[in-house]
């Protein structure tokens, strides 16, 4: 099911001559030198449309730095007169929305430690009731779209239409490369329950780790995002926060350089022909996919029968671990990646559970 908002294309909002749109600065406004100094450096190479800085930092633990408060607010500024170039930081509260409004910030972030709070969004929303001013909304810390989608429409529903989401990446308890795991299906999901909002990528929460930032970003931008939020800083090993995902701007310049924009679509004829042939193709594969599953799914409703009929638990372990062991063989000499066939199965197998449960639970009809 789609979401109808009201919203205003950020080529409206923060116009650029070319994509992808762009939004980079220090995790932290430190001190007015390091702020003012990182900006001109970030503004001298041309390919930024947008500064950004934490004032207020939401720390996971105490007596780390937590930002340098309003004063920090004059810090932006004065980077926002020296460059030109229009400004945003994270705000938590009304009282963050108050101090960002008298001060001009222009461009105003609800972070992910604040999105997963219903009450805290709606307080901002109700902050902003009559303020003309973008807001662009984080994905929660943990991975559940209604949250991202609620603090959206809270903020709609207060007046707000110049909105967009800033994909950073999910907490796992499990550790992998990235900080934060991008799990990209939750971006692709968003976009298709509101085709309007513009996503941007935060590939430096996502990576943190510098070496990665360049993976991530294209990665978003071949997945259609509409630009990136790349944190940099004049030195990033001395910087007082998340220092290993920070880099130079003039890094920064050469990972924009190396990236490789696509178009959503093209005008070549020959593209088109072959692309309709091919989505032809995939349509009568889904077609016999489906087709397979609803006979699968057929044949698990019988089994679940007849281990009623003799009093056999659904769960049959060894079995299980046939399957997965056969399967994922296969899979792999069909050139099917390992993981993608474990998790299929994952999901063939829970829908087989549930389909022999209800059997099991299904009273007899009394004639």
């Amino acid at each position: 099911m789609k979401n109808v908002l009201q919203l205003q294309s950020i080529s409206k909002w923060l116009p650029t001559a070319s994509k992808p749109i762009i939004i980079s600065g220090p995790c932290s406004a430190e001190t007015e030198e390091q702020t003012v100094a990182t900006a001109k450096q970030i503004a001298a190479t041309g390919k930024v449309h947008a500064l950004r800085a934490g004032i207020w930092k939401p720390r996971t633990r105490p007596g780390m730095y937590e930002g340098a408060g309003e004063e920090g607010l004059k810090w932006l500024i004065a980077a926002k007169k020296e460059t030109g170039l229009p400004v945003t930081t994270e705000v938590a509260n009304a009282a963050h929305v108050e101090a960002c409004l008298k001060a001009g910030v222009d461009i105003l972030w609800v972070g992910a430690r604040t999105t997963v709070n219903p009450f805290s969004v709606q307080e901002i929303a109700d902050a902003l009731k009559g303020v003309d001013i973008p807001v662009m909304v984080k994905n929660p810390i943990n991975p559940d779209l209604e949250l991202w989608i609620g603090a959206l429409e809270r903020l709609n529903k207060a007046g707000l239409t110049k909105l967009a989401a800033i994909h950073r990446g999910f907490s796992s308890f499990e550790k992998g490369p990235f900080r934060n795991a991008p799990m990209w299906d939750m971006a692709i999901e968003l976009k298709t329950r509101i085709p309007e909002l513009d996503i941007i990528c935060d590939p430096s929460h996502i990576s943190g780790n510098r070496e990665l930032i360049s993976f991530v970003s294209q990665k978003a931008l071949d997945l259609d995002m509409c630009g990136l939020m790349i944190e940099s800083h004049i030195d990033p090993d001395a910087a007082w926060s998340d220092a290993k995902q920070q880099v130079t701007p003039a890094v920064l310049a050469k990972i924009i350089d190396g990236l490789v924009v696509r178009s959503v679509t093209s005008d070549n004829k020959t593209f088109k022909d072959t692309l309709s042939i091919l989505r032809e193709q995939i349509d009568q594969l889904d077609d016999e996919i489906m087709s397979k599953m609803a006979a699968r799914m057929k044949i698990s409703e019988k089994i679940g029968q007849y281990k009623k009929e003799n009093n056999v638990t659904i769960l049959q372990v060894n079995r299980w671990e046939e399957i997965i062991q056969t399967r994922i063989t296969l899979g792999k000499a069909m050139g099917l990646d390992s993981e993608f066939t474990n998790e299929l199965l994952k999901l063939v197998h829970k829908e087989s559970i549930q389909i022999q449960t209800k059997v099991m639970n299904k009273v007899a009809e009394k004639v």
